[in-house]
Order: C-alpha cells, then sequence, then structure tokens
C-alpha cells in the first residue's frame, strides 16, 4: 500500500492511498483521483521522502520549500484546522437536515408560507432561484458539500 501526500489546486491538502505508484499514475490519467473537499481532479502529488529508521541515523536537515503562488492557501496548522472546521460543519448541516434536491426552492418557500411543516433542509438552487428566495424575504445559504460526503464511503 503507497500512501501518498496530495494537494488540490484550491490547496486542499489530503491523503490517497494506492496500492502502487502505477496506479495513482493510472487512477490519476483516468481522472479518478479527486479532492475530497472541493472535487477538484487537478490534483498533483506533494514531494515526499520515505522515513528509514536506522539505528544511530540522524534526523536529515528539511530543505526550505518553494513559495507558493499568491493565490493559495497556506499550508499552515491554522489552515487545516479551519479545513476541519468546515468539514464538521458541513457533516452537521447534512446530519441535520433533510436533502430535497431540486425541489428546493419550492419547499423553502412552502415552509416560508406555512403550507409545510418547519423544517430544516438542504438542496440545489439555481443563482436566479437564490436571488428569488431572497427578494421573497426567504433565507437561503450556498454551502458547498464536498463530493465525498455525498456518497457512501468505499
Amino acid at each position: 500500500m503507497k500512501v501518498l501526500d496530495l494537494r488540490c489546486d484550491s490547496s486542499h491538502g489530503f491523503e490517497g492511498w494506492f496500492g502502487s505508484e502505477e496506479d495513482f499514475i493510472a487512477q490519476h490519467e483516468r481522472g479518478l483521483v479527486e479532492c475530497p473537499l472541493c472535487g477538484s481532479k487537478a490534483v498533483s502529488r506533494l514531494p515526499s521522502a520515505p522515513r528509514l529508521n536506522l539505528s544511530n541515523a540522524r534526523e536529515p536537515a528539511v530543505p526550505a520549500q518553494k513559495s507558493r503562488p499568491a493565490e493559495r492557501l497556506p499550508d499552515t496548522p491554522e489552515a487545516q484546522q479551519l479545513q476541519a472546521l468546515w468539514m464538521q460543519a458541513v457533516r452537521h448541516v447534512m446530519a441535520n437536515t433533510e436533502d430535497v434536491g431540486e425541489r428546493f426552492a419550492d419547499e423553502a418557500r412552502r415552509i416560508h408560507y406555512g403550507d409545510a411543516p418547519e423544517r430544516g433542509i438542504r438542496g440545489q438552487a439555481s443563482p436566479v432561484q437564490a436571488a428569488e428566495l431572497a427578494e421573497e424575504g426567504i433565507d437561503v445559504l450556498p454551502l458547498p458539500i464536498p463530493k465525498a460526503l455525498k456518497e457512501p464511503m468505499q
């Protein structure tokens, strides 16, 4: 089993587990490797060094990392903590709301006008539908849900 450090073009860091280097390459070329947070398939492998536990061996000096482009998020403990908190919030929303899918705008109106019981819902709405809901005084919050949370774990 090969565990690789990966990062998407939005700077989300994650691990990928593959049977071999060749498995990673084959899956990546077929577009099967994607970020579990945002679903981006623009994934790159981060450099990593094997850790060898040899007696009397010294820890090698870590070379300075090259700076990233300005648009990327920093890979800091704070950024990782924010990412973890965001995932926790998304999981909470998913566990405590009903998925009404593409009926979201209609169901939100029914709840707002008292035609359906009040409850937390989630689903899909176009930007036009979201604007119409806002004009009617119906509060909506766009929340991108990672594809990995929408599907059962394998």
